[in-house]
């Protein structure tokens, strides 16, 4: 997928992607030419580090 697709594919601008590269972050992307492509597992992948651990409430929490 190019960046506008990923782009919409996680429902964020175009320029966060953009944003990302710079800073190092996001998914891993291969270029070709001046075009940057990102493989479906390569974003899949990113997005699984990206989940927040789920915290579960403590018993002292119940009421």
């Amino acid at each position: 997928m190019d960046v506008a697709e990923l782009a919409n594919y996680l429902g964020i601008p175009i320029s966060t992607v953009y944003d990302w590269r710079v800073h190092g972050k996001g998914p891993a992307a291969y270029r070709f030419g001046k075009h940057l492509k990102f493989a479906i597992s390569d974003v899949q992948a990113w997005m699984a580090q990206q989940r927040e651990p789920s915290v579960l409430p403590s018993a002292t929490d119940r009421r």
